[in-house]
């Protein structure tokens, strides 16, 4: 079973991401801060991979003017969104499906957060495209995800599992993790992510976030 399909696992979302993804919180905060430099006070805001809510609510609490539109393919995870946001859920527009289900635009920013190691190299390049599309011109997008050098492949999915162990996540889940997402993940190089984005139409891709396996660049339409 998919585990965003899960109902226990999908309960479980909110508490795993600080203990498996280094620096967490602080990567979310430097996502805003950095839509924020060019998207405007009152900016409508796409958030690709919505599910879970974390996200969206980091941005609405950090810039009290903007609205968003949240996609995801799970409607669990989207239901999971919309109690994390709480009051705030109202200025959110969650719709289930993939980059095609979003609004034309155009959107004043963007951001993908630990959700393009899903998907395969092709609809990967796809689905930035899409994005790049429905953004203004000189638009900011922000992206974080897997991204691993493919001759250390094991090496980095290591001490991924052994920070989620230090975290306090029972090492057997850990390294079940780790398994899965060897086993299961399209993760790309960090050259072939900055070489995609740039393909997509982006300029000016920078690397803002790098905490042990994942990777977190700014671009702007």
């Amino acid at each position: 079973m998919d585990a965003f399909s899960d109902p226990q696992a999908v309960a479980r979302y909110a508490d795993n991401p600080p203990r498996m993804v280094p620096g967490y919180a602080d990567m979310q905060r430097m996502a805003m801060l950095l839509l924020a430099e060019r998207a405007p006070d009152d900016a409508q805001v796409l958030v690709l991979g919505a599910g879970g809510g974390l996200e969206l609510k980091v941005l609405a609490e950090g810039q009290p003017g903007w609205s968003f539109v949240g996609v995801d393919p799970s409607a669990a995870m989207l239901d999971l969104a919309r109690l994390t946001l709480g009051g705030l859920v109202n200025r959110a527009c969650l719709l289930q499906g993939l980059i095609d289900s979003a609004p034309e635009g155009p959107f004043d920013g963007a951001s993908c957060i630990l959700t393009l190691h899903f998907i395969e190299r092709h609809e990967r390049a796809r689905t930035l495209q899409e994005v790049r599309r429905r953004l203004k011109p000189g638009a900011p997008f922000v992206v974080a995800h897997f991204s691993i050098p493919q001759d250390e492949r094991d090496l980095w999915l290591s001490r991924y599992a052994a920070f989620a162990t230090a975290s306090g996540i029972d090492p057997t889940q850990a390294e079940s993790a780790k398994t899965g997402i060897g086993e299961r993940l399209p993760i790309l190089s960090p050259e072939e992510d900055e070489a995609l984005l740039q393909e997509a139409g982006f300029t000016g891709v920078s690397l803002f976030y790098a905490g042990f396996a994942f990777r977190g660049w700014v671009a702007w339409a």
